[in-house]
């Protein structure tokens, strides 16, 4: 047996030991020949700037003026994403977290009800420290908190009148996880039937058109606006897009003014998401199907190599994102994840591992490009060197 998990050179506790971790995580990822994922986040600032140098030629005449206050790139960025997603306009946000409130308060003057029904696990609910009631006057209702998005006999019946339902798609807490098309449909019908509006949080929605087998236009023609992120699936440097009727988004680009959204000039985020569109959005399918391998290999090598309680959720990842839960804390899976990286170059779990009950731990896992490169046997042999790292291996 190698227990690297409980050797790893230096061990340290508490925050001055979390910090050591990181570090150790961002060289690894860094320096690992073999990844599943390497996202712009793990980049230094002179690689992220030379992509989009060597790249923003290909996707915008860059010898245009820049942007002042949202003109020219920014209006052209938004022309694109309303195309994408089939609606009749769109707006530019720094934030996910603004562009979602700006658009659930306009929604709650136009209908007279400021409250929004959503999942337990929806992001404003677990990550945005109150935002929705403390700055924007919203009154949130956890419709379930079930590890799946919220049915239609849920929306239906709920005992609380509500003005706005919020589908986050995919569900990212619960394991990036969607409903079926039959299902979702459902939901946005059942919402209807109480005349109340449809919000998609569609951070991800990029990467469902596999999972739905149907195009974004027509998935997000269910919702009466969608809110889209830049960086969470199309490696961006930031930023994020409300789309809908062209007077709810002329609306909410008061209140972006009004929420501090309107930035001097942001060509350079509006660059990446630009390349983001062309480059990544065409391959996230592919990532998505490869995930599904990926997977699939995961879950065999677990099995092969007898670690109890191992699971891949979904066993059939619904996007190219999921998670893999395993039986041993947090620290002792990081450490040895770590010792795998530093040792061989493989860095087969380079994200957070996150505690999810006694001697139990799950952490998200990405395919992307680099992903790609990785068959289902590479795959069971980096679960077979990193088991081995484990107590009781």
């Amino acid at each position: 047996m190698t227990d690297t998990a409980a050797q790893g050179g230096e061990q340290r506790t508490g925050q001055a030991g979390q910090e050591h971790r990181r570090e150790r995580r961002l060289t690894a990822i860094a320096k690992a020949e073999r990844v599943l994922a390497r996202p712009g986040a793990y980049r230094t600032v002179g690689e992220r700037l030379t992509h989009l140098q060597q790249t923003a030629g290909e996707v915008y005449d860059t010898d245009r003026l820049v942007d002042v206050y949202g003109n020219r790139i920014v209006a052209d960025l938004e022309e694109r994403v309303a195309a994408l997603l089939g609606a009749e306009a769109a707006a530019f946000f720094p934030t996910g977290t603004m562009a979602q409130q700006v658009a659930l308060r306009c929604w709650a003057d136009r209908t007279g009800n400021h409250t929004v029904a959503l999942h337990a696990l929806a992001h404003p609910e677990v990550h945005e420290r109150q935002a929705f009631s403390r700055v924007s006057g919203l009154h949130p209702v956890r419709l379930t908190s079930e590890p799946r998005l919220p049915t239609a006999a849920e929306v239906r019946d709920f005992e609380e009148p509500f003005g706005t339902l919020m589908l986050e798609l995919p569900l990212r807490d619960a394991g990036y996880v969607l409903p079926t098309w039959d299902e979702l449909t459902g939901a946005v019908e059942a919402a209807r039937e109480r005349d109340a509006v449809v919000h998609f949080d569609g951070a991800r929605l990029w990467e469902t058109t596999v999972h739905f087998g149907r195009p974004l236009a027509e998935i997000a023609a269910l919702a009466d606006s969608v809110y889209v992120s830049f960086y969470k699936s199309l490696d961006g440097f930031g930023g994020a897009a409300l789309a809908g009727p062209a007077s709810l988004v002329e609306e909410a680009k008061t209140w972006r003014h009004r929420y501090g959204g309107m930035v001097f000039q942001q060509f350079p985020t509006v660059l990446s998401a630009l390349v983001g569109l062309e480059s990544e959005l065409p391959r996230l399918p592919d990532y998505v199907r490869h995930a599904r391998v990926v997977a699939g290999a995961l879950r065999d090598g677990f099995a092969a190599a007898g670690v109890p309680w191992a699971r891949v959720h979904p066993g059939e990842p619904h996007t190219h994102e999921f998670q893999v839960w395993l039986p041993y804390d947090s620290e002792v899976l990081t450490e040895a994840a770590l010792c795998q990286a530093e040792e061989t170059g493989t860095y087969l779990f380079g994200g957070h591992w996150e505690r999810g009950g006694p001697g139990l731990s799950r952490t998200e896992v990405s395919v992307r490009a680099e992903g790609l490169e990785w068959s289902a046997e590479d795959v069971r042999a980096a679960v077979a060197d990193f088991t081995r790292r484990l107590p009781g291996a």
